[in-house]
Order: structure tokens, then sequence, then C-alpha cells
């Protein structure tokens, strides 16, 4: 079992700047697929960014794209979301998500989940 706890969200203003954390524990062996989700007033999950544990490649939706960057510490076993330039639209619960076998935007096919931090920003 992999546990994911998720830290650094809160509220800021537009134009502001957030960092998100993801601390992952357990059978973490081996290199986990990470990713991050959201999911706003819509109530739809959308994959914001994810990264291969193996290969070390990323994506990132075009909604995020040049203003958020994912990170990984594999020391700590953390993965980071950094945000910059927010906007309202990216009021959202962001979870982070983690699976061993699978790096994509398709959130069922991730096993693990942490329990969301919200981002709330404002105009």
């Amino acid at each position: 079992q992999v546990q994911l706890v998720e830290s650094g969200g809160g509220l800021v203003q537009a134009g502001g700047s957030l960092r998100l954390s993801c601390a992952a524990s357990g059978r973490t062996g081996g290199t986990l697929d990470m990713a991050w989700f959201r999911q706003g007033s819509g109530n739809v999950r959308e994959a914001v960014a994810y990264m291969s544990g193996r290969r070390g490649s990323t994506y990132y939706s075009d909604s995020v794209k040049d203003r958020f960057t994912i990170s990984r510490d594999n020391a700590k076993d953390t993965v980071y979301l950094q945000m910059d330039s927010l906007t309202p639209e990216d009021t959202a619960v962001y979870y982070c998500a983690a699976d061993p076998n699978y790096s994509g935007p398709r959130s069922r096919l991730y096993r693990y989940w942490g329990q969301g931090t919200q981002v709330t920003i404002s105009s």
C-alpha cells in the first residue's frame, strides 16, 4: 500500500503562486508514476500534470502549460506542483495520484490517491 499526503493549498490572489507537495509513504519501492489532478465546481476531475517515474517525462494540460511545473524529489518520495500566475479558474481541490504502472490523464487508472488540498484564487 502507498499513502499520499498533499499539502500547500490555500487562498491567494490572482497572479500569485503556490507550491503543492505530495509526500508518498508505504511501499514506494521502485519509481511511481505521479500526477496532479484537480476538481473544480464542474465536478470533473481533470489531469493537470503528470510525470513518468522511470523516464522523468512530463505532461501538462493546455490550461496550465507554461504556468505550472511538476517535479519530484525521489530521495524524499515527494512530488511537487509549482503553480504560478494563478487565476480564479485555477480554483479547485487538487489531488495527488500515483501508480506503479500508469502515467497518463485517466484518473481511473491511478491506484493511489491523496485526500486533496483546496486551492482558492481570489480576483
